[in-house]
């Protein structure tokens, strides 16, 4: 069981201390929501200034099964998955989010199967995507693609820079839709 949901291995983690009493008063869970505040995915495109500290937005993560263990500081959500911030929605069949030690921040996660983000017009499908809470930045491998209106972009593997609202894709092939309905690949 490596310390999963033990009580004298709950620690400081407000989320898995919930999620602890909860199970123990033997309720049945079908969809489990956490909320984590962080900074996960803000795509907002504002940069705050050098000495104002970014607001940690909240995340509400739904998913059919919650597995917590203490010991590896980790939260796996699957099924049906989806992780929703004010202005992004999330869908993957496996979520796993990893936190430092005493709980209090996320260090990155790590998405798996029929991943898909929305955020306004853009939308990007992948097989895997890992955000790093660090370095604030989100890496879609597995035949990832990316669309914004009409326009498409596909490559190997897509990085996306959060706080710089820029990207790099490998191996691109972009198609562009000009204003006339014709088809420009590049």
């Amino acid at each position: 069981m490596s310390g999963q949901f033990s009580e004298e291995k709950k620690g400081n983690n407000p989320i898995l201390h919930s999620l602890l009493i909860i199970i123990k008063k033997g309720l049945k869970i079908f969809i489990i929501v956490a909320v984590i505040s962080l900074s996960l995915f803000d795509i907002s495109g504002a940069i705050p200034e050098k000495e104002e500290k970014k607001e940690a937005k909240p995340i509400v993560i739904t998913s059919d099964k919650l597995s917590a263990d203490n010991i590896k500081h980790t939260a796996l959500f699957e099924g049906n998955v989806i992780a929703k911030t004010e202005d992004m929605t999330i869908y993957s069949d496996r979520m796993m989010v990893y936190y430092t030690e005493n709980g209090d921040k996320m260090d990155r996660i790590e998405s798996s199967g029929n991943v898909k983000v929305l955020k306004g017009e853009r939308t990007i499908v992948s097989k895997e995507a890992t955000y790093y809470a660090e370095e604030e930045k989100v890496i879609f491998t597995g035949d990832p693609q990316a669309w914004e209106g009409d326009n498409k972009v596909t490559g190997t593997v897509i990085t996306y820079f959060i706080k710089d609202e820029r990207s790099i894709v490998e191996n691109s092939k972009v198609v562009i839709i000009n204003k006339k309905g014709k088809e420009t690949k590049k």
